[in-house]
């Protein structure tokens, strides 16, 4: 708004205009009253321009309260709009933390997660099958069932034979079917030599044999059962195991042993 129409509007700058005119207006008619009617007319003046005056301060002073209740509004609002981007921080930290939080714990739970199912195949591949190979056959044998055969030809070796031998037996009870049968056979019926069980160990190399013809082991145990008929002085029995063991089995090693053995017997 330009100054000319601020000065207009203004009640003030109203009320000085109306004094100027009144003024004029008692110079240029002075000659037209008398004194006490010019008086009267002055105060007249005065009370409008007293009239004029406190409205214009009126005016003014309810201009400066509304500014005033505008500007402790608008201090207000700013403190409370401050308030709320505080408390917006506030939470938007506190989100992040536990965005945080919860990217650990799944971490977490991932990492147990994956140790659980390696724990549980772990524990399931103690179960299963493996594949062995044993005197020259290959098949799958239970866990538990290749410890215990492997424990027992463990002592056997150590050379403990009397303790051996009831670990062979059990196997062989637990496990009769088992791809090791053979083998435990053998190991028992040597296990029984040693001790000088005879009997009992020709009775488990005829057993292995009998089950598995085609073993490796078959030709050793032929030699055995010999050995074993020597010990026990059936030297006729002997010379017939020898000779059944170079028709059965003629390019093994044990049927050269044979061989040497019936020369030493004749």
């Amino acid at each position: 708004m330009s100054p000319v129409v601020s000065k207009t509007m203004n009640p003030f700058w109203r009320a000085l205009g109306l004094v100027s005119l009144a003024l004029g207006a008692a110079s240029a008619n002075a000659g037209l009253f008398d004194d006490e009617e010019a008086r009267k007319a002055i105060l007249d003046l005065r009370q409008r321009v007293e009239v004029v005056r406190q409205e214009a301060a009126q005016a003014t002073e309810q201009g400066a309260s509304r500014a005033s209740e505008e500007n402790a509004t608008l201090r207000r609002s700013l403190l409370e709009l401050q308030n709320q981007i505080e408390t917006l921080r506030s939470e938007i930290a506190k989100l992040r933390g536990m965005n945080e939080q919860l990217s650990r714990d799944l971490a977490d739970m991932q990492r147990l997660q994956k140790d659980l199912v390696q724990g549980v195949d772990n524990r399931l591949r103690q179960f299963e099958p493996v594949k062995v190979s044993v005197d020259g056959r290959e098949f799958l044998a239970e866990p538990a069932e290749k410890r215990e055969f492997e424990a027992a030809l463990a002592i056997f070796r150590k050379g403990d034979f009397a303790a051996a031998q009831p670990l062979f037996v059990d196997f062989l009870r637990r496990y009769a079917q088992s791809g090791y049968a053979g083998s435990a056979l053998f190991w028992l019926g040597n296990a029984q030599y040693a001790t000088r069980d005879y009997k009992e160990a020709v009775i488990n190399f005829r057993s292995l044999i009998a089950r598995e013809p085609g073993h490796l082991r078959a030709p050793e145990s032929v030699l055995s059962i010999a050995n074993c008929q020597i010990e026990l002085k059936d030297v006729r029995a002997a010379k017939a195991t020898l000779d059944d063991l170079i028709k059965a089995y003629p390019q093994s090693e044990a049927a050269a042993a044979a061989k040497d053995r019936l020369a030493r017997l004749k």
